[in-house]
């Protein structure tokens, strides 16, 4: 399962909130950083592509992917970091819709492995408990009881 890989990679990070949505980006960069999945270059490719294209990587409401256009530079590894925030951060000011809490980063060095995460997270998102159950979660014991109910 998606999330039981995203906590065995240890890509995980809760937060209270962020002052600003680029800081939500480089927060949800850290873990990756860190692990050596990606480097600060991609962090800005991202905050970059979403100040040039608006807030495209929140997917729907309380839900954001981010990732940057393909062949970015500064990836090394492929794999997808989870980032719980409890006050939304607002991509527009405007658009309430565009408000996230949990935040899937993708980082991929190719495009099949790109398309697959895509479908992995889809399929995982697609699923509203899922979504609602991450909501409420606040550290990693918190997503094991998740993956649980859902293996």
């Amino acid at each position: 399962m998606l999330l039981q890989e995203i906590l065995d990679n240890h890509l995980t990070s809760y937060h209270q909130e962020f002052p600003t949505w680029q800081d939500a980006i480089k927060g949800c960069g850290e873990t990756l950083i860190e692990q050596g999945f990606i480097d600060n270059r991609y962090v800005e490719a991202i905050i970059k592509c979403v100040t040039e294209y608006g807030p495209y990587i929140v997917i729907c409401p309380n839900v954001a992917m981010p990732h940057s256009t393909l062949g970015a530079e500064g990836v090394y590894k492929t794999g997808i970091g989870f980032m719980k925030v409890e006050k939304p951060v607002a991509f527009d000011d405007n658009d309430r819709e565009k408000d996230a809490r949990l935040f899937f980063t993708l980082a991929a060095i190719n495009h099949d492995q790109h398309l697959n995460n895509m479908m992995q997270l889809s399929e995982l998102l697609m699923n509203e408990e899922v979504v609602n159950d991450l909501l409420e979660i606040h550290n990693d014991d918190d997503l094991r009881k998740v993956i649980e109910k859902y293996k």
